[in-house]
């Protein structure tokens, strides 16, 4: 019996030596195929894009405490992230999803949205690729610039035209909070074609500004009770 248990353990750490050496070579084959990050430079230099310090504080508060609030402690891919997400989207759609701020810059640029493992994996390696070639500030700013935000809107600054008719510098912090609502679902958070849903995510992200210390609660307060005026 002892015999027949010690073969048992030692098939056992073969498979998970072989599991291990194969997940290794489909990483190694899979970075040498990434895409390089030019494109990432040739967007920056493009006319209308905008430098991060022209966007109000306010809204680069939102947008990462919705979408990644440990936006600057990772390093591309925040697994503490991925594993409270995934427990906190069983009871509450309105919470954050698992990807970062860089793997979604990963793969607006450079992916398909074909959710299979393989798209995953590049995804991933992309982000740590870009993490390593820009400072955080960048990606965030690439972010701001290139995601789509409903209503034929790419970027914020479009969208605060779009949306209230008015340049990104000039969002109210009750704007931000709505505007940084949409990236998640565009249609369904969009202020224009679903109003109360947008007004309820925008309160979920107010109150998520506000329990990260980004916002105080009279500031909280006064944003929740601003009337929503669209363009």
């Amino acid at each position: 019996m002892q015999r027949l248990w010690s073969a048992f353990v030692k098939l056992a750490l073969l498979a998970v030596l072989g599991g291990a050496l194969l997940i290794a070579f489909a990483v190694l084959v899979a970075d040498r195929q990434l895409p390089s990050l030019d494109s990432l430079t040739a967007f920056r230099k493009t006319p209308d894009y905008v430098e991060l310090r022209q966007f109000p504080p306010a809204l680069r508060e939102a947008v990462v405490a919705i979408e990644d609030d440990r936006f600057y402690l990772h390093d591309g891919v925040d697994y503490v992230g991925v594993m409270r997400a995934g427990i906190a989207n069983l009871s509450d759609d309105l919470s954050q999803g698992a990807s970062t701020i860089t793997m979604q810059v990963a793969r607006n640029f450079f992916l398909s949205r074909q959710k299979t493992y393989t798209r995953k994996l590049y995804e991933v390696l992309m982000a740590y690729r870009i993490e390593r070639a820009l400072t955080k500030d960048e990606i965030l700013e690439i972010y701001l610039n290139k995601i789509y935000l409903g209503q034929g809107a790419y970027g914020f600054d479009e969208a605060a035209q779009t949306y209230f008719g008015k340049p990104v510098a000039q969002l109210t912090l009750a704007e931000c909070a709505m505007l940084a609502g949409l990236p998640k679902a565009p249609s369904a958070n969009n202020p224009v074609v679903n109003p109360r849903r947008a007004r309820q995510r925008q309160t979920y992200i107010l109150l998520r500004m506000m329990e990260l210390g980004r916002i105080s609660r009279a500031q909280y307060d006064a944003a929740l009770l601003e009337p929503l005026r669209l363009r």
